[in-house]
């Protein structure tokens, strides 16, 4: 097994509406900046994988246009994920790992803004129980939110407080949609209010992996995957108990990030109470900057999102500001589907 590593990471400018762009047009720019950054051209790749949904395009097998974007000659080996791009990306650490390939280009969008976002999410859910009932993201979000201040693990000003932080950090992220402080607002679904929630954009998201050597010689200092893994709760949320997260504490472990501290996280929490969560179960303290880019809360690109999560705490690594990183992507309601990595720069890593 080869160590793999993160040598480039791109993305958008993320933007309420882009109406005037296809998915193409949008993804393209973000295409042609990461493979810049790496001095590679399409033929170069020995991988292609991405990630993004037919519901929030409307049409079937909406990413086959996308591949325009990347170029039909030469032809490479493609794959795709009905996912956040964060699992398009483990896709391709395990083709670079097995040895099948030496580079891959990984990347995800998604344009929210066509139809209602709320009333999309809400064919995550069990069809059989709780799809019926059309409950939206946010009261199912608001359900999680009641839970942790009914169990005395937050109340409504800290998770102002939580809004407030990730979007003024994002007064350093020129790709961010929502920066500077933002007033907590009316409440959307009671207990969340505006400030609560994260925005509903357009975006997209591409990365470059390499392994061994050939990640060395493309990026001066690699973000390299000391450990990557993802888990998924209970399909009904009657079984969960909200105020946690299993899978989440299950995947750091995989992952190894309780093996040495990390010093930045990147936490996919689209709504200021999953941050809660996650910092439990992920054992955050006040030492690890988290979400220095201001997170779901300042730019929310649906099947973007979680990969930009690793970009970012990639790109840390890549500037010098970190050496040991925790990256996180969920899906689904209320943190089901939950994926934790940790990326490591240079010299870090004690074998």
């Amino acid at each position: 097994m080869r160590d793999v590593a993160i040598v480039a990471f791109a993305q958008t400018d993320h933007l309420r509406r882009t109406d005037e762009l296809s998915e193409v047009e949008m993804l393209m720019p973000v295409l042609h900046r990461v493979l810049d950054r790496t001095g590679l051209a399409t033929g170069d790749l020995g991988f292609i994988c991405s990630g993004s949904s037919d519901y929030l395009a409307g049409r079937a097998f909406s990413f086959t246009m996308a591949l325009d974007g990347v170029g039909a000659c030469p032809p490479v080996s493609e794959s795709h994920v009905e996912m956040d791009g964060a699992w398009a990306l483990y896709e391709a650490w395990v083709k670079l790992r097995s040895g099948r390939a030496d580079t891959a280009l990984v990347y995800s969008y998604g344009k929210s803004s066509p139809g209602s976002l709320r009333d999309v999410l809400t064919r995550q859910l069990d069809p059989y129980y709780v799809g019926p009932l059309w409950p939206d993201s946010v009261a199912l979000a608001a359900l999680q939110a009641q839970a942790l201040i009914d169990a005395g693990d937050t109340d409504e000003a800290a998770l102002a407080a939580i809004g407030a932080r990730n979007r003024t950090a994002a007064t350093d992220n020129p790709h961010a949609q929502l920066t500077g402080p933002v007033p907590a607002g009316d409440y959307v679904v009671r207990p969340l209010r505006t400030g609560d929630c994260p925005p509903v954009g357009d975006g997209a998201a591409a990365v470059i992996l390499a392994a061994g050597d050939t990640a060395r010689a493309l990026c001066p200092r690699p973000a390299w995957i000391r450990g990557i893994d993802h888990r998924i709760e209970a399909h009904g949320l009657g079984v969960r108990e909200l105020t946690g997260s299993p899978s989440t504490r299950l995947a750091a472990e995989r992952a190894g990030v309780f093996e040495r501290p990390v010093d930045t996280a990147e936490l996919h929490a689209p709504f200021t109470s999953q941050e809660i969560v996650l910092r439990k179960a992920l054992r955050l303290d006040e030492t690890v900057t988290v979400n220095p880019s201001g997170g779901a809360l300042a730019a929310n690109p649906v099947m973007a999102a979680g990969l930009i999560r690793l970009g970012e705490a990639a790109a840390r690594i890549h500037r010098g500001e970190s050496d040991r990183a925790l990256a996180h992507a969920t899906s689904g309601p209320c943190l089901q589907q939950n994926l934790v990595a940790v990326l490591e720069g240079e010299g870090a890593h004690v074998r």
